[in-house]
């Protein structure tokens, strides 16, 4: 079965998908901000429609009171006519009266037959405002009124000017209409942006999901594209994780064939005793199966310590670790008078599993005190990030040509006392695994054998 990356989507109607997140997270903040920046920009400039179409009407009521005169008859005339053409022309729209008390109201042409309820029983409002009244039918204006006197008479005018507010109603409703549609387009397209952006900037975490799928599949090893500095890391630990898992399973082919090869020699030594029906069958039979013994607890001590190694924040302190092991190999060796001395830095934490730092020392300190004269002494410090475990016995030692050969499994140099050669094979082995390594020099201080151990720390 062939497997292959995911299917294209429209990823802004998956749900819990980034670009749905980030596009929702933009509408919260972008609709919001225009209907308060539209609700804003509509009042300004509604105030902005009515203040023009009021500074009209306060104009022309302005011309009127300033050239308003009293004839021979009592009767009110203008001194110079009124300059918008409207105001001659029947229903225009824009009109002007003149009343006073017990006189007949003097208006512009375009009321013709009609007339502006003064209401003179009331006082002015000075402020533009909607008149309504039966006398003009359906006929919405607005009117600016003002109580004057006019040199002659005695009585008090009120001047009057109206317009329709079919014009101004007209404008807002275009003002809205604009606005609508502008803030609509205007909030759609940067919503669209918001989209394309996310899809943009998110694209390279679905390619990293395609090489993934790639690497599943097993048309490709690695993670080998070109992605953005954000993504790189990521990228990179992907690179590495994959490196990690191929040793891992390098290592336990490895290994299962070390093990394979390790046991076929004892195997075909016993099948071969077997079929010549040999006397020494049962001894042959206990030393073959001591050998293969003595590789499976080897090959068993580092699948352990692989497999505890992969515990997160996995940690030992050095020092309870070593004071217990003094106790436990001294009271082993209790019948040889064997003195175990630490010193050094008490506070060193190696990074792994307690038992795993246990086991190699435990080795270390066994052979010390087995092969050594009955002293040991072990240091422990700490340099840089590592922990370094010194281990010295007051042995003959070893020369230095042969000193690698007690690292091969199953290698001693003493066959006089009893063992089976894996504890400094087993030691380095673990030690390897988590990143240290075993080194073999001469002890300075006692002149036998010393083993220094130098692990990963905290």
């Amino acid at each position: 079965m062939k497997l292959t990356g995911p299917e294209p989507r429209f990823w802004l109607l998956q749900p819990g998908s980034l670009t749905r997140r980030m596009v929702l997270v933009a509408a919260a903040w972008i609709i919001p901000l225009l209907v308060i920046g539209g609700f804003s920009l509509e009042r300004v400039m509604s105030a902005t429609i009515y203040r023009n179409f009021d500074g009209q009407l306060n104009y022309a009521l302005t011309a009127m009171v300033s050239s308003a005169e009293i004839g021979p008859g009592g009767e009110v005339f203008f001194s110079r006519p009124l300059g918008d053409q409207r105001f001659f022309e029947p229903y225009s729209g824009l009109y002007w009266q003149v009343t006073a008390p017990g006189q007949a109201p003097f208006r512009s042409r375009s009321l013709w037959d009609r007339a502006l309820d003064p209401h003179l029983d009331e006082a002015p409002d000075r402020r533009p405002h909607a008149y309504s009244s039966d006398e003009l039918g359906t006929e919405s204006l607005r009117v600016v009124e003002r109580n004057a006197s006019i040199p002659g008479s005695p009585l008090s005018f009120r001047f009057q000017v109206a317009q329709s507010s079919a014009d101004l109603d007209a404008q807002l409703a275009r003002l809205h209409s604009v606005l609508g549609w502008s803030l609509s387009a205007l909030g759609g397209g940067l919503l669209a942006l918001v989209a394309l952006q996310a899809t943009y900037g998110l694209w390279p975490l679905r390619r990293v999901s395609q090489a993934i799928a790639a690497v599943r599949s097993g048309s490709a090893t690695r993670v080998l594209s070109e992605f953005p500095p954000e993504v790189a890391p990521l990228v990179n630990e992907l690179n590495a994780l994959l490196d990690h898992t191929e040793a891992q399973a390098e290592g336990a082919r490895m290994h299962a064939g070390n093990l394979a090869h390790a046991l076929k020699t004892p195997m075909s030594v016993l099948m071969g005793e077997a079929r010549g029906n040999a006397l020494d069958l049962p001894s042959t039979v206990l030393r073959e199966a001591a050998i293969m013994q003595r590789h499976v607890d080897h090959h068993l001590a580092r699948a352990r310590a692989i497999g505890r190694r992969a515990a997160v924040g996995a940690r030992a302190d050095v020092w309870p670790s070593l004071q217990a092991l003094q106790r436990a190999i001294t009271q082993i060796h209790s019948a040889r008078d064997v003195v175990i001395d630490i010193a050094g830095d008490q506070t060193a934490v190696f990074r792994g599993e307690r038992q795993d730092l246990e086991e190699m020392l435990g080795n270390l300190l066994d052979n010390a005190a087995k092969y050594g004269g009955g002293r040991v002494f072990v240091t422990v410090s700490r340099v840089g990030a590592t922990v370094v475990i010194s281990v010295e016995d007051d042995g003959s030692g070893i020369p230095e040509a042969r000193r690698s050969e007690l690292f091969h499994r199953g290698a001693r140099l003493d066959t006089i006392l009893p063992g089976t050669g894996l504890g400094l094979a087993i030691v380095r082995d673990v030690a390897e695994i988590y990143g240290g390594a075993v080194e073999l020099a001469e002890s300075d201080d006692l002149g036998g054998l010393c083993v220094t151990l130098k692990l990963p720390a905290v």
